[in-house]
């Protein structure tokens, strides 16, 4: 059995061999409307004071991948993780022009949003072989047993990526992690609420276990 302290080390290790190939990327995966974006917003305005792109209710809002390169965090050991966040449009199974129209989008603008978040699930697809790790948001008051996460899992599980469930939106009161825990025991989950920060900090230290990973 490897001490773990050796299996630290190793992984500190591997992290810094895929700095030198090239600055890690970490990919933000997940359904529209689980919070990737704020999720996003909040890390590039913690360590770089600005964010990365706009959030809205209304689906499908980020239909273009989206990057923000050379983001470091550091640890309360001052330890230091570099890497390049991926932002990608939300995945979905269904992309029909009609749901637009209920937040009072004319026709034409609805079906050109329809057109470009097809596109961006598509994109989104083909980036999966280019991540180091994935971040998959899920919106922790919805159900979890959905197409569209066993779909954005088994994708991430057939190329042997490093994943990490962000389980989003803890502040509200439907919220319920254990439901989500329960439904993908194999990975590891971290409760926040990205749009107010709370256990932000705790999330943070989890990327570094991800990166060893």
């Amino acid at each position: 059995m490897i001490p773990t302290f050796l299996k630290k080390a190793f992984g500190r290790w591997k992290s810094l061999f895929k700095k030198r190939r090239g600055t890690m990327k970490l990919g933000l995966y997940g359904p529209p409307n689980s919070g990737k974006s704020t999720l996003a917003n909040r890390i590039c305005l913690d360590w770089l004071g600005q964010e990365l792109g706009s959030v809205s209710n209304i689906p499908h809002e980020t239909r273009e991948i989206q990057i923000k390169e050379q983001v470091t965090i550091k640890s309360k050991d001052g330890d230091e993780l570099i890497f390049n966040l991926i932002d990608t449009p939300g995945i979905a199974t269904r992309i029909d022009y009609e749901d637009f129209l209920k937040y009072g989008m004319t026709a034409p603008k609805a079906k050109k949003r329809a057109k470009e978040a097809t596109k961006g699930v598509i994109d989104s697809i083909k980036w999966l072989d280019e991540m180091d790790a994935v971040l998959v948001v899920l919106d922790a008051t919805q159900d979890p047993y959905s197409q569209v996460n066993i779909t954005i899992l088994g994708n991430l599980q057939a190329r042997n990526v490093p994943v990490m469930i962000v389980a989003n939106k803890v502040d509200l009161r439907k919220a319920n992690i254990k439901r989500i825990k329960t439904a993908f025991p194999q990975y590891p989950i971290i409760g926040v609420s990205a749009k107010y920060g709370k256990q932000i900090d705790e999330f943070y230290d989890s990327l570094f276990e991800l990166a060893d990973r």
